[in-house]
Formats: structure tokens, sequence, C-alpha cells
């Protein structure tokens, strides 16, 4: 039985590819905290999308797709400003534009050149065959993530929670909202050969949005997202094995269940401990109406 569980660790791609999901799963985790505070989780489906047609161009140019994709994702995200400023066309119908452009655009390259590049692998991933040399990109790409998370995190959480009050305290929002997208940006980057385009958005989304409900302190919720997001990330990664099945869709589809089980179980914020205030606020009032101490007594019995 237990050399049966450790056979995936004889094989070095599993060893890499669990290693790898696990840093990037976490780095995803802690920028998804923000994600979701500041309900940017469209703007991370945009920008994982539009960053196809920027990993095409750079595969028939020769340079490193990271590249191609963070220009791509950075350009999105400046389209989407411009058309915003300039137009008062609300937000998620630019997102929607924007990224379904962007990703066409993509889409319609690989048709147009199809010998080099395989839709499927930008679309749902390849870790286990991810090569070293795009570990090192990834691995860079989520460390540089890192640094500028534990620099600016304070700015970012004003940010995040009060632009204005970030403004009035001398801020500079404008740079700190570039600093977000480009953050977004690079770290869909670095996802992507882990679970691909389709599924960033959840890495970048699902173990914020589950810490979420289980606290109010914003260290601790990125310490539980952070904490999900390696576990959930790895488990992935060597589950797949097992079930010879997508990694990407492993370690989403555990990110789910713990995003359910919160939902439901969460001490505070769950739909239990809803209906739990529910009812004893109805029972509390109910008691507190003349003959309600009576009727309480005969529901408690």
């Amino acid at each position: 039985m237990i050399e049966t569980l450790l056979t995936p660790l004889h094989y070095e791609y599993m060893v890499k590819a669990i290693l790898v999901s696990g840093f990037i799963g976490g780095v995803c985790a802690l920028l998804s905290c923000y994600v979701t505070l500041k309900g940017w989780s469209l703007m991370g489906d945009a920008l994982s999308h539009a960053i196809v047609p920027g990993v095409v161009l750079a595969y028939l140019a020769g340079l490193p797709f990271a590249a191609g994709a963070f220009v791509s994702g950075l350009l999105a995200a400046g389209t989407m400003g411009f058309i915003k400023s300039r137009t008062r066309i609300r937000e998620d119908a630019v997102i929607g534009i924007v990224f379904t452009t962007y990703f066409a655009a993509g889409v319609l390259l690989i048709s147009l050149y199809p010998s080099n590049i395989s839709l499927k692998t930008i679309v749902l991933g390849n870790i286990l065959g991810i090569a070293n040399r795009d570990i090192i990109q990834s691995l860079a790409i989520s460390a540089a993530t890192l640094v500028v998370l534990a620099v600016k995190w304070k700015d970012l959480l004003l940010f995040v929670f009060d632009p204005a009050q970030a403004k009035a305290v001398g801020l500079n929002t404008g740079l700190l909202h570039v600093m977000l997208l480009t953050l977004l940006a690079a770290t869909a980057v670095a996802a992507l050969q882990a679970v691909g385009a389709c599924l960033v958005v959840a890495m970048l989304v699902t173990p914020g949005a589950t810490a979420y409900l289980l606290t109010d302190r914003f260290g601790r919720m990125m310490g539980l997202a952070a904490a999900m997001g390696v576990t959930t990330s790895m488990l992935g990664a060597y589950a797949s094995y097992f079930l010879d099945g997508s990694t990407g869709g492993c370690i989403v589809v555990l990110q789910t269940v713990l995003f359910l089980a919160a939902l439901v179980f969460a001490p505070v914020h769950g739909v239990l401990a809803g209906r739990w205030k529910a009812r004893a606020s109805a029972q509390s009032t109910l008691a507190s109406q003349p003959g309600g101490e009576l009727s309480a007594g005969a529901d408690a019995l």
C-alpha cells in the first residue's frame, strides 16, 4: 500500500509537477485575496484568456512564451482601461468584449499556424510535460510577484478596500492599480503551464473566496488561502497520476470542494451558521413578545 502511494514520487517529472504546482498555487492564492476583495474576478478571467495571442506570437517569433503572454495581458488591461475611460459602457461589458476579442485572435492565430502550437496545451496546461526552462520562467515570475506583495501588501490592501482613503493619505492609486493588474497578468502567465488559460482564473479566485468565508482578518485570510492553494495544487498534481486525468482539472476540483465545504460549514459566514443565526434571532424575537416565552418553551420541548 505504502509502495503504491509513493510510486508517483519515483518519477522525476511527477516530483517537478508537484513542487512547481504547489509553488504557483501558493502565489496565486495570495493574489486571489486581493482579487476577491477588489471584485476583480472577471478581470482575472479576462487576463487569463487575453494572454493566448501573446503566447502564439511568442512561439512564432521564437521568443519565450512568458514574454508574449505578459505583454498581451498588459495590452488587454490597457485596452479595457482605455475603453472604460472613453465610453459609458459598463465595466463587465468592456471586460467581456476585450477578453473574447483577444482570445478569438489567439484561436485564429493557432488555426492559421497549427504546426507548432497546441491549443490544448495553452487552454488546459501541461504541467507533467513542462520543460526546465519553463519551470525557471514560472518560478522567476512567481518569486517576483511574492517580492512585490511582501513589500507593498499594505498599500495594495488599502487601495483594494478604499481607493479614496488611499489617495487621501498620499498613495499613488494609479500606480497601485497598474501594479495589481501587472501582478495579475504575471501570475496568470506563471500558472499557464500548470492549469492552462481556462482554469487559471479558478486558482486566482477560489482560494481567496474560500478564505474570505472563514475569517474577517486579512492576514489570516492570506495564510488560509496560501495553505489551501499549496495543498490543493500539490495534491491535485499527485492525484492526477492515479486518476490519469488532467492535472489542472484535479487541482481546481479540489479547490472547489474546499470552497463548497466552507460555504456550508464556515463557523460565521457559512450557510448553516446563517440558518442557526436566523433561527436564534427568531426565537429571541418570539421570547420578547407577550406569551412568547411559553411558545418558545413549547418549541424547545
